[in-house]
């Protein structure tokens, strides 16, 4: 699904046969003029998204941006100033500020764990634990706020975790089969294999035939020698009940990726608010 698709079919779940409230109360004909405040400090995200919104609503909306996607933001900055139909002013405010609060939330969060990690070489990567219908928005939050994306689905990567080892019988089964399944579809994609234990650790690295190795609910001192074994072998990434106040530790083991969930499923977004001027 597209972004202008996503824009779409939000705007038939809020307006549906009309947005009645504005239609009862404003001449049709009248003219308005509104920005976007920030209400809160963080990162902003979403503009371009907003813009679409405004413009899928009434294509002859006058949208004005004052700063972009990933700038810092703090209480009182206007972001973007919209003027045109007061009637479809507002049948697009809820929705464009639903998306912008959202992925400035998601883009928040990510610079807070990509600013904990500063120093190092680990990347921050997110997961696909994301809103139905919305994970193309919330991972593009996830770059704007100086994350990178992990794979976008299940179409585009292979990542054997511990259900399918366990159901293929075993890390070297899975292993030989993926490979064999790519090679007969003639298809190129990643491999990674995700570990839960040093046992797991040497028979993949004694495998092989996979790009990266996921080390899932290893300490720090336990990952640190994870990525001693693998030895740039294989790329690394960390994963598992890692917080903002232990990334750190995981970050300086040398790993090259962690994965943090919490980017997407447990944010807080940003307050911004769409004043009439």
């Amino acid at each position: 699904m597209t972004i202008d698709e996503i824009i779409s079919q939000a705007l038939i779940e809020d307006i549906q046969d009309g947005d009645h409230t504005s239609l009862s109360t404003i001449p049709f004909d009248a003219q308005g003029k509104a920005q976007l405040l920030v209400k809160e400090e963080g990162i902003i995200a979403g503009i371009s998204v907003a813009r679409k919104v405004f413009q899928q609503v009434d294509p002859f909306i006058k949208f004005i941006q004052f700063v972009d996607d990933g700038e810092e933001v703090k209480v009182g900055d206007i972001i973007f100033e919209v003027s045109g139909k007061s009637i479809s002013l507002l049948s697009a405010e809820r929705l464009a500020l639903n998306f912008m609060q959202r992925m400035s939330g998601i883009a928040t969060t990510t610079n807070k764990y990509v600013k904990a990690v500063e120093g190092t070489k680990a990347k921050i990567l997110d997961t696909r634990k994301t809103t139905p219908n919305l994970r193309i928005l919330e991972k593009e939050a996830v770059k704007i706020g100086g994350g990178e994306n992990h794979r976008m689905g299940l179409y585009d990567m292979i990542m054997i975790k511990d259900n399918h080892v366990d159901f293929a019988g075993g890390i070297q089964q899975a292993v030989e089969a993926t490979n064999k399944y790519l090679s007969e579809l003639g298809k190129d994609l990643d491999i990674e294999l995700e570990v839960r234990n040093f046992k797991e650790l040497n028979e993949a690295v004694s495998i092989g035939g996979i790009d990266r190795i996921m080390l899932d609910n290893f300490s720090p001192e336990d990952l640190k020698k994870a990525v001693e074994i693998i030895d740039g072998e294989f790329e690394t990434e960390a994963s598992g009940g890692i917080t903002i106040d232990t990334i750190r530790s995981y970050a300086e083991t040398g790993v090259d990726y962690i994965s943090v969930g919490a980017l997407t499923h447990h944010i807080k977004s940003l307050d911004l608010s769409l004043k009439a001027i």
